[in-house]
């Protein structure tokens, strides 16, 4: 399909995993660009339901981590849904069918379609927000998708096709799906002349970090000096990086640094570290993992640039040290999954064991750090 995602030769080179699975360019903190759209925010707080999500404060982690305070963004239940995702999905579709008009209809006068490809969260958000609009959903997911999490999806209504291959494959055979006139695709990773609804979905996401702004000055924790997000296709990484490089100076005026950005991938389809690595956008074969909502081998094109210049390291990790990550968060009380908990898996890599000194001198973390997780779903979304 032209100008699909990953097709193109020229757009992603093929690359393995490097032996060591760390970057890093503390550069990045002297980067900054435009700050985010704010107007995602009022519309999620009008949604049904809607409240923010806890931000748990883990003096154990701390510790551990030889930090002063760790905070863990609990995103086992947003909207209704055990993930962040019905953030971006939910503002995305409202301002698609507020483009086509309240009857968003097709030109042939069908009801429009919500067409996605997903490795889990992003499509059983699509799909509930189409339930509760009166529209169909089609959502094409990979092999490997744990089976309850395509359960899940159909059981919002919306008809699933699994595809044979990875979530690159997904993806074009949802591109291809929303050609029909009756469709529209609600797709959270972008490539070239798919630019547009990616974008709507960043931004969305943006109001996840807005409330963390909040919580940490109720917390009496100032700003943090490291954020640590898990990555699949890197549109959430993406929205941090908008968040934590688009402050202007007067908003930093206390004299305190820039948040370090760590990215955090499985082993097996660390495509944000090999495009880090090369220098380029840059594609990798994926393989199986536990992480299935991670398990993404080409970045959006939309979101590289900011992951490129605003990222300070990215870091990729084990099924086992996911696992681990999953039992102990259960046990300091945080519902996590496999993907939520990689980003606890990434700060103990980045900051502990062999080489930790020079990793914690290029993050800039010292004893009095504050470090933020972002646990992006809880153990019902994506179940290990």
């Amino acid at each position: 399909m032209a100008g699909s995602p990953a097709s193109p030769a020229s757009r992603a080179a093929r690359s393995s995993l490097p032996c060591l699975p760390w970057f890093a360019r503390p550069a990045a903190r002297s980067w900054t660009c435009p700050p985010p759209p704010t107007e995602a925010r009022a519309f999620h707080a009008a949604l049904p339901g809607h409240t923010p999500t806890a931000l748990r404060e883990t003096p154990p982690l701390a510790a551990e981590l030889g930090v002063g305070r760790v905070f863990v963004k609990d995103e086992s239940e947003r909207l209704g849904l055990p993930a962040f995702k019905a953030l971006g999905a939910s503002w995305a579709i409202h301002r698609v069918l507020a483009r086509h008009g309240s009857g968003a209809a097709a030109a042939d006068g069908r009801r429009l379609r919500l067409v996605t490809a997903t490795d889990g969260n992003h499509g059983r958000a699509v799909a509930r927000m189409a339930r509760r609009l009166g529209r169909r959903a089609h959502v094409f997911v990979p092999e490997g998708v744990h089976p309850a999490a395509v359960a899940a999806i159909a059981g919002e209504g919306a008809e699933v096709t699994v595809v044979p291959g990875p979530y690159d494959a997904a993806v074009r055979r949802a591109a291809d799906a929303a050609g029909a006139p009756d469709a529209v695709l609600i797709q959270d990773t972008a490539w070239h002349g798919y630019e547009e609804i990616p974008a709507l979905i960043v931004e969305g996401y943006a109001t996840l970090f807005a409330e963390i702004d909040e919580q940490l000055a109720e917390a009496d924790a100032g700003a943090p000096s490291l954020v640590a997000v898990p990555v699949g296709v890197g549109s959430l990484a993406q929205a941090a990086v908008a968040h934590y490089r688009g402050r202007r100076p007067a908003m930093t005026g206390s004299g305190e640094a820039p948040a370090a950005l760590l990215s955090v991938e499985p082993e097996v389809a660390a495509c944000v570290l090999a495009s880090l690595r090369e220098g380029r956008l840059t594609s990798v074969e994926t393989g199986v993992t536990t992480m299935a909502g991670l398990n993404c081998g080409t970045p959006s094109a939309l979101a590289w640039p900011a992951l490129r210049d605003g990222l300070d390291a990215a870091v990729a990790v084990r099924d086992a040290d996911s696992a681990a990550a999953v039992r102990d968060l259960a046990d300091l009380g945080v519902s996590s999954g496999p993907c939520g908990a990689a980003s606890l898996a990434g700060a103990r890599a980045a900051l502990t064991g062999e080489g930790s000194a020079g990793r914690r001198s290029d993050l800039g973390i010292g004893a009095d750090s504050t470090v933020v997780l972002i646990s992006t779903e809880g153990a019902a979304a994506n179940p290990s």
